[in-house]
Parts: C-alpha cells; structure tokens; sequence
C-alpha cells in the first residue's frame, strides 16, 4: 500500500500497544529496530526518537533506518553516555526529544513511536516518569508506543502491555572486549 493510500485508509492498527524491553543484557534497542523493520515491512508507518545517543553518535541503527522508507529518525544527546555528570543541556535535549516524541505520536503520521533509552532518560533525571507517563495516557489507540533502555521504571512496567526483561548472562565486555563498531554500535 503507498503511503499516499494508507493516509487516506482507517489506521493500520485497530489497537497499539504500549511494549518496554528493558534489562541489563543486549538488545534493547535491536528488540525495538525489530519491531520497526517489521513493521514497514508490512506497511506501517515508525519514528524512531534516540534519547541520550546525540547527533553525532555514530550508531549503525540510525544510518540503516535511514534508508527505509516510511521510516522517520532524529538523535538527542549531547557526545558521550549521560550517567552522572548531568548538565542543563542534557535536560534540554531530553525534553526536546520528548517533545518530538509526542508531536510524532500524535500526528496521525505514523504508526509505530519508538523512545530509544527512554529508560535511561529518566533514571538519570533527563527527565520525570510523570511525563512519559502522560505520554502514555495521551497516545491514540491505533498507535503503537515501544520503551527501551535499561532501569525501567516500576510505574511504566505496571501500565505496560508487554514488558520483556533482556537478562545478561554473559557479556564479552566483562572480559575485556569493547563494543564494536557494526555488532554494539
């Protein structure tokens, strides 16, 4: 179905759902990419919005989402992981992102909003659960809304309809391995 067509048809999704993959093993935000990749396979419409991986993050997801179509991207962050060392630009960049998370979610434009590292976002104070929780209660029905990162909190795992808990049993970095670039990043 061309985009034009699905614009014009009843949604494409009768019910979205609200989906969290969290945990401390990998493939958070591969679970998310996933889902996104079906999705326009089947037609539908996904935006994807990375909180705390900035714009100059080089991340392989990013540049392969690029070239699907019916696929809009956008990157919030400053350089580096956000843990402690907070800084008002690292607020400001939350709140734009989730901003353009609730534009993009509210438009009628997509069918599936994915908040990459939301999670994170808010254990580290970028910003309040209150507000994505507000999110939550404001997303329309046929919109599919999917929370990665790790550290979810409690509240969003109890108004969730799916949570998956991405375990890490073992991982090469204990060992020394850094990520690399194609397969971590």
């Amino acid at each position: 179905m061309s985009q034009e067509a699905h614009q014009n048809s009843s949604p494409a999704l009768d019910r979205g759902l609200v989906s969290i993959y969290t945990g401390q093993g990998k493939g958070k935000t591969t679970a998310a990419i996933g889902s996104v990749v079906r999705a326009v396979g089947h037609g539908l419409r996904a935006y994807v919005i990375f909180f705390v991986k900035g714009k100059d993050y080089i991340h392989g997801e990013l540049q392969a989402l690029a070239q699907l179509p019916n696929v809009t991207t956008t990157s919030f962050g400053q350089r580096g992981w956000v843990k402690n060392n907070i800084k008002p630009e690292h607020k400001e960049q939350a709140k734009q992102a989730l901003g353009t998370a609730r534009q993009a979610m509210l438009s009628g434009k997509y069918d599936l909003v994915v908040l990459d590292e939301i999670n994170i976002a808010i254990a580290s104070k970028l910003v309040k659960v209150d507000d994505v929780i507000g999110l939550i209660n404001d997303k329309p029905q046929n919109v599919e809304l999917i929370l990665t990162g790790r550290y979810a909190d409690p509240r969003l795992v109890r108004i969730a309809d799916l949570v998956s808990e991405i375990l890490m049993i073992k991982h090469p970095y204990t060992e020394g391995v850094r990520a690399r670039k194609g397969i971590e990043y």
